[in-house]
């Protein structure tokens, strides 16, 4: 087998599909990427058995079809120490030794036989739809921050896709915080549910043009889905275990609500933190007009407060929030101005955008700490 590439597109291409491929991975096999070349159609596949990326590009000069597979450290540590280039692949059919040569010089590799890559499981009883790039990239960057880490819970590892026929709901949360953002003005057309696992949806977000035209395809089955882009196939399985009723711990009514510029917020909670114990609380001390911002480390003997304006027309209050996950919060709500909504001190506070994009519907919830 013979082909030309340019290293570039190579290294582009590559680089988005080596995210997928583990450090420890249960066969050698998968510490290799999976060439399928194919006339002039080279196809290249990174796996970890969970999740499996696949790309293709159109290659120059071809002779022969077949596949082969290339350690993923030796090509990738190559690659980018290479100029953008003109690179020719010279495959022995029967030794497989690899030859890779650019103008300036020549690399040897042996290769595997790619027949004992692990080949992409069947889908059955499938749903296919096409989704706006947009749609995907908004859900996904609105509640991946939420995400939890625990894996004593694991069906909180990963995105919740509740999929209806008039829209489509994101949601994630880590049982301290919990986001639901709601995609209408589209038409899925079909009831689905699924937990989109952390590293997919990571992956996913990096492959998506999100000012793209093009729509991607999303395939599900009972127990994967597969992402479709001109470039890009991803197919990843779920998370097994069921989702907890989400809007059963939203609140219907918190009647008090704090309107503030939503950076001046940010940055005073970045500035107040700094003197707060490691997962310390910042206390939010709110009335007519004003909110106080007030922190302290007894072991270290620092405190910090500092005050805001905002609106405010509620009752005298104080809320604690653990510093770093308000900060977390105000940071991922990509609008100008924020809304605060609150019933009382020992109940979760809701948090939305001032402004919503057209179509979207963006809340967050945040528990407090006892103050």
């Amino acid at each position: 087998m013979k082909f030309n590439i340019q290293s570039k597109l190579l290294l582009t291409r590559l680089s988005a599909v080596s995210k997928v491929i583990s450090s420890k991975n249960a066969y050698a096999i998968l510490d290799n990427f999976l060439f399928e070349l194919d006339h002039s159609t080279l196809t290249v596949t990174g796996s970890d058995m969970e999740t499996r990326l696949t790309t293709t590009m159109e290659v120059q000069d071809a002779e022969g079809s077949g596949s082969f597979a290339i350690d993923v450290k030796k090509l990738m540590d190559l690659l980018k120490t290479l100029p953008d280039t003109a690179l020719s692949f010279e495959i022995d059919d029967n030794t497989l030794q690899s030859v890779i040569k650019y103008i300036n010089g020549e690399f040897k590799i042996m290769a595997f036989a790619g027949d004992e890559y692990p080949e992409k499981s069947a889908q059955e009883n499938v749903n296919t739809l096409k989704l706006k790039p947009k749609t995907i990239i908004n859900g996904l960057q609105s509640s991946l921050f939420a995400v939890g880490t625990d894996d004593m819970h694991p069906q909180f590892m990963g995105i919740y896709w509740d999929i209806k026929p008039d829209m489509i709901v994101f949601v994630a949360s880590d049982s301290h915080k919990l986001v639901r953002f709601r995609q209408t003005g589209i038409e899925p057309g079909i009831e689905k549910s699924f937990i989109l696992p952390t590293k997919p949806a990571s992956i996913l977000m990096g492959i998506i043009d999100k000012n793209s035209e093009e729509d991607v395809q999303l395939t599900i089955d009972d127990g994967s889905a597969t992402f479709e882009t001109n470039e890009y196939t991803l197919s990843c399985r779920f998370i097994n275990g069921r989702y907890p009723n989400y809007n059963s711990v939203i609140p219907e009514n918190n009647p008090y609500s704090v309107f503030i510029d939503r950076l001046t917020f940010l940055n005073a909670l970045r500035r107040v933190s700094v003197f707060a114990s490691v997962g310390g609380m910042i206390k939010v001390s709110l009335k007519s007009n004003n909110m106080l911002l007030s922190t302290q480390d007894l072991d270290h003997s620092t405190s910090a407060n500092e005050t805001l304006q905002c609106e405010y027309d509620g009752p005298e209050m104080s809320v604690g929030f653990k510093n770093t996950e308000i900060i977390d919060v105000v940071n991922n709500i990509g609008s100008e101005t924020i809304y605060l909504k609150l019933i009382d001190p020992a109940r979760a506070g809701i948090f939305l955008p001032g402004e919503q994009e057209a179509g979207a519907d963006l809340l967050v919830l945040q528990m407090p700490m006892m103050l």
